[in-house]
């Protein structure tokens, strides 16, 4: 006879270390669903969680890794059953809840979604939080009256999963899109995604000492914040939105309230791991449907569960492209 397995493998952090380990599956926390993991994926917040940066984990011991997908083995809800394909997105995982760099997860029912028809676990993980924002930020503009047609859309950080996934949503939609990158040698991937026009995020973020600019964009999304931020406000148009996302280039935020008193400019802030359930629901319908899964595809990078240290390293020095998954097993 066969024994039980009793333990899974993970990423475990503590106070003082961070490392691949074998957890005890009476460790798990309390949760409606337990999840056998297939994949994870690589954000930000990702990359300074297993490199032992402040600001992500609140509780040790953590499981990082914010995103998952995999099959249902077990759950206590009738709206999910094992062997059912699903989906969890940044919701206090990696935070306050153990996440996505394990074999097992356990969760309640309220933070998981069905995987889309039509769509892989590995391609749910290229989309992860970073495509889940990008999708957030689209649907936030159009509430906010854009609409294909007018001036181009800029989007910042372009390169990276966000931006990426951001360019080829836009583009899909008709919307000529601009893409903001500082790293030019990615202008071709870029216009493969189907940005238009590729800027340099030096030229766009360049000091000014005018509280208004010529308007140049319809609508902004921005995951780089700092001068970045600073500069979207200043030239988009009048009635026009820009949705925050991303601080990869500071918290700090110098501008003025004129863009907002003269120009009626939105400042919309996207903030993912708050979104409900029903919420959850339409920004996976519309990704389903508004996100060519070949570029997606083309975006994407698989790497194996021992090497998420080495693509922590990558993606805080700025050096990924379009999205990592983690394959888990």
């Amino acid at each position: 006879m066969i024994p039980a397995v009793t333990t899974f493998r993970a990423v475990l952090v503590t106070q003082t270390a961070c490392s691949i380990t074998d957890v005890e599956r009476s460790q798990l926390p309390p949760g409606e669903v337990l999840v056998r993991i297939a994949y994870s994926s690589l954000n930000y917040k990702d990359g300074l969680a297993v490199t032992g940066k402040p600001g992500v984990i609140r509780t040790y011991p953590m499981i990082p890794g914010i995103d998952f997908a995999g099959t249902v083995e077990e759950s206590a809800v009738a709206e999910f059953k094992p062997g059912d394909s699903v989906v969890v997105t940044g919701c206090g995982t990696s935070e306050i809840m153990w996440g996505g760099y394990a074999e097992l997860a356990r969760i309640d029912a309220k933070h998981i979604v069905p995987l889309p028809q039509k769509m892989k676990l590995v391609q749910a993980m290229a989309i992860g939080t970073a495509g889940f924002t990008a999708m957030q930020a689209v649907i936030a503009l159009e509430h906010h009256g854009l609409k294909p047609g007018g001036r181009d859309v800029l989007v910042t950080g372009a390169a990276g999963g966000v931006g990426s996934t951001a360019v080829a949503i836009l583009a899909q939609l008709g919307y000529t899109v601009a893409a903001s990158t500082g790293r030019p040698e990615q202008a071709g991937y870029l216009h493969a995604l189907g940005a238009a026009t590729i800027l340099d995020r030096a030229e766009l973020a360049a000091p000014s000492k005018r509280p208004l600019e010529t308007e140049r964009w319809s609508a902004v999304i921005d995951s780089v914040g700092g001068d970045t931020l600073a500069a979207a406000l200043r030239t988009v148009e009048s009635r026009g939105s820009v949705a925050a996302c991303g601080l990869a280039g500071g918290t700090a935020l110098n501008t003025t309230v004129f863009p907002f008193i003269l120009r009626g400019v939105n400042l919309l802030g996207i903030d993912s791991p708050k979104v409900d359930k029903a919420g959850r629901l339409e920004i996976w319908s519309r990704l389903s449907r508004d996100l060519p899964l070949a570029k997606l595809d083309a975006m994407t990078e698989v790497r194996p569960l021992d090497q998420v240290f080495a693509a922590g390293e990558e993606i805080l020095a700025g050096k990924v492209r379009g999205r990592i998954v983690i394959q888990i097993q």
